[in-house]
């Protein structure tokens, strides 16, 4: 048995359906549109989720809460996870280059999560107040980003 052998199984595959080919193929003449009417002629468009002339779904059901455009979203790293990997110093790039972060958003918040057994230096946008308080008691510092990128 070799590549050129497989085929998919029967009745998995179809045949493309060829319509307004002429009188001839079954489905000439309207094309399978059926007979006059908006969707009958060519370049027809219909609004998204118009469900003809009733109220469309979207505006039948009740709306909850709203999305705070102004929100912040910062890559979160928690100490647990710094405490596991190689070396002393670890800024929003360097832990990009270490993967532990994939993209920074509004910038990068340090959380309390986990221990740390060693003094590092941490520069981040943000630190929870006991990631800070638990880098401090380690002997390392943590130090706060003015602006995010």
């Amino acid at each position: 048995m070799n590549l050129s052998e497989l085929k998919p199984p029967v009745g998995q595959t179809h045949a493309r359906k060829r319509v307004g080919r002429g009188m001839g193929s079954g489905m000439g003449k309207t094309a399978t549109r059926g007979s006059k009417g908006q969707r009958s002629i060519s370049g027809f468009r219909q609004m998204r989720g118009f469900e003809g002339g009733q109220m469309p779904f979207h505006r039948r059901v009740p709306k909850r809460g709203f999305t705070n455009v102004f929100k912040k979203h910062f890559a979160i790293v928690n100490l647990g996870r710094l405490d596991r990997l190689e070396g002393e110093r670890f800024d929003p790039d360097r832990l990009m280059q270490l993967g532990v972060v994939r993209k920074l958003g509004d910038g990068l918040k340090i959380l309390g999560q986990g221990e740390i057994k060693r003094a590092v230096h941490v520069t981040a946008h943000q630190f929870s107040q006991s990631a800070a308080e638990k880098i401090r008691a380690a002997g390392g510092t943590a130090e706060v980003i003015g602006q995010a990128p």
